[in-house]
């Protein structure tokens, strides 16, 4: 999927920004805030499930930067962070931070927040990571 086939679930006080491409599938969401994120429903956002504070809150542990967020009426704050790595336990490494990523043919690409690469082996997305870790019982 590209990025361009996102999806935007708003109501008056939050938009929240679904990136299905960048999504590994952690669950973190759903875990933590099932009124607004079931993967049973659809659509599977429902904003008004929670305060907008609470959407916010749940959306900023996004591990892979799949889920944002933007509030009404608020202004961005646009800050610039280093990269930084980090190693999950048995799943992705997390880059955190803007990259470009220069893939083999040619290609090039910004990738913003969080990027998640696979170090298992398995993703159907590489470089990237699609979840498939879970799935294949990979340690690392």
């Amino acid at each position: 999927m590209s990025d361009q086939q996102h999806r935007d679930y708003s109501n008056d006080a939050i938009t929240v920004h679904w990136h299905p491409e960048k999504c590994i599938h952690s669950g973190n969401c759903v875990r933590g805030l099932p009124g607004v994120f079931d993967t049973k429903r659809r659509p599977w956002i429902d904003v008004n499930g929670a305060d907008a504070d609470r959407v916010q809150a749940q959306v900023e542990r996004c591990p892979s930067g799949a889920l944002s967020a933007t509030r009404k009426g608020a202004e961005v704050a646009q800050t610039v962070q280093g990269p930084e790595v980090e190693v999950s336990a048995n799943g992705p490494l997390l880059l955190k931070g803007t990259c470009l990523v220069k893939h083999a043919d040619g290609r090039t690409e910004t990738r913003e927040k969080v990027t998640a690469f696979c170090r298992c082996g398995s993703s159907s997305n590489k470089p990237y990571c699609d979840g498939t870790h879970r799935k294949v019982d990979f340690t690392g």
